[in-house]
């Protein structure tokens, strides 16, 4: 039987991950055997790797100048401020804490879209707060992937116009009529069902106390808090216009250009420090902008392999007239590419050109197309070892060492949102 070179690079891609090899070239090496399997030549490889990687180039350019946004937020003491007010407010109460930070990621997603930005600046200061807690970092992991991850699928604005846009359009270019605005009524289902994780997370699997040591270069005095000032104020309203700018133009990048414009032309942060923030951005953010680009270099090597093709259709054989098995091959295949490719955007198209053809065969009602769509395309997205849902909650967890990339942030974020997606989306096609 022939390989799925699909199958196989994304299981090696996970393995190496495992063995604590870099993700960026555990995504290079999986991307190279891929190709290989499918008898490409190595300089084709290549050559679709570094074209395959502008498709994320917005992406990456956003996330830099969003890590920028984030460093103003710091040199401005916005962000100490916060840490300090939130230490302060929760007391020893390490579920506050947790609710807390599970609300300041779905506004990073939604009403200021940072996006992870927010994470390598906020929740350093507090790493010493959750030691003392005895706070178990992977119930944190799986509040801010949550945080990053639910708002996208449930809530139609910010990053969620663009993933509930991506839905319609696909949909609606597969022959069944579908408006942006109708996504969220259908998906809020699945952010319920990962809601009901996250509570299985915190309060059942990851409720017990977990030692970690203290690190005293994250201390900060609590007594010398500053107080809100001009350059605070014109830092959040340079938050609150990215956000604008982003809604009314579609461009995340355009919006957090301005943004920042707002808080240099207003001296927030002096011109002369423009070169350092900008550097301290990209200190920020470039590595994880630079695995989103790597990624869609592997997603292009995928595609043009035809494995993923290859994958669905050797699985229709065993769908039947069975709209459960369909729902279910849809989902796995859904699991697989992301898993892979890190992004859940980014699989939308492939999963929509051809199972959403399948789906009327069968008499999927557009409410289920529409949730199946939203969870294949999202499942994997906690859980892969490539992407930001990932990566952004290890950038801040791990600051003092204590945090490991796979078991804890990857593992746990996996078994508890993929499994309640899974159940949510096969709910649906008797819902609706």
């Amino acid at each position: 039987m022939e390989l799925n070179a699909t199958i196989v690079s994304v299981t090696i891609l996970c393995i190496l991950c495992l063995l604590k090899i870099n993700v960026l070239f555990s995504l290079m090496i999986s991307s190279i055997i891929a190709g290989l399997l499918a008898k490409m030549p190595i300089s084709k490889i290549m050559d679709l790797f570094i074209s395959g990687m502008g498709q994320n180039s917005e992406t990456a350019l956003s996330y830099i100048l969003l890590g920028a946004l984030a460093a103003a937020m710091t040199h401005t003491g916005l962000a100490k401020i916060l840490a300090i007010k939130i230490s302060d407010f929760i007391k020893d109460n390490k579920y506050l804490l947790l609710l807390i930070l599970t609300v300041i990621s779905v506004m990073s997603q939604n009403l200021i879209p940072v996006h992870i930005a927010f994470i390598p600046i906020l929740i350093p200061p507090l790493l010493n707060l959750m030691n003392k807690l005895k706070l178990d970092r992977r119930a944190v992991a799986c509040s801010l992937a949550f945080g990053l991850k639910a708002p996208y699928i449930a809530i139609p604005a910010g990053f969620g116009l663009i993933f509930q846009g991506l839905i319609a359009d696909n949909i609606t270019q597969n022959g069944i009529k579908v408006l942006k605005t109708d996504v969220w009524h259908y998906s809020w289902i699945l952010g319920f069902a990962m809601l009901i994780a996250l509570f299985i997370a915190i309060f059942i699997s990851y409720r017990k106390p977990r030692e970690y040591k203290n690190d005293d270069n994250l201390d900060f005095n609590t007594k010398n808090c500053e107080k809100l000032t001009k350059k605070h104020y014109v830092t959040l309203l340079g938050a609150i216009v990215t956000l604008v700018v982003q809604l009314i133009s579609g461009s995340l990048p355009l919006g957090a250009l301005i943004g920042l414009g707002i808080i240099f032309g207003f001296r927030a942060v002096p011109h002369k420090k423009m070169d350092f923030l900008m550097n301290e951005g990209v200190g920020l953010m470039g590595y994880i902008a630079f695995v989103m680009l790597v990624c869609a270099g592997y997603a292009l090597v995928l595609k043009e392999t035809g494995s993923i093709e290859s994958l669905i259709n050797s699985m229709m054989p065993f769908i039947a007239n069975s709209k459960l098995l369909a729902a279910l091959t849809m989902l796995f295949a859904g699991l697989i590419i992301t898993i892979g490719i890190g992004s859940s955007f980014g699989t939308i198209p492939i999963l929509a050109v051809l199972f959403v053809p399948l789906c009327q065969k069968l008499g999927f009602s557009t409410p289920s197309i529409i949730i199946l769509l939203c969870a294949a395309a999202a499942l994997g997205d906690a859980g892969s070892p490539a992407s930001d849902t990932t990566l952004g909650p290890t950038a801040g967890l791990n600051a003092d060492n204590q945090h490991n990339h796979i078991k804890d942030t990857c593992i746990p974020t996996f078994i508890h949102f993929n499994p309640a997606l899974i159940i949510a989306a096969v709910i649906s096609i008797y819902l609706f």
